[in-house]
């Protein structure tokens, strides 16, 4: 049976998400230590553990790459 990978315009496509939602998950984290709001601290919260379980489910299909085999 053949393994299924990702095209390269899909990998691309995959790797620009990847890094955006990176980007997203440090700027949530960095801003939660100069925020003085409690409710916007707990949101921020759910978007970095949110931000991190989307990481984990992307870096799931990059893996499945034609550049990383």
């Amino acid at each position: 049976m053949e393994k299924e990978s990702l095209a390269l315009h899909e990998t691309m496509e995959t790797h620009e998400i990847l890094n955006f939602k990176t980007v997203c998950l440090l700027k949530s984290k960095l801003m939660q230590g100069i925020c003085f709001d409690n409710e916007l601290k707990v949101l921020m919260e759910k978007d970095v553990q949110q931000s991190i379980q989307d990481i984990n489910e992307l870096i799931h299909f990059y893996k499945g790459s034609q550049l990383l085999q």
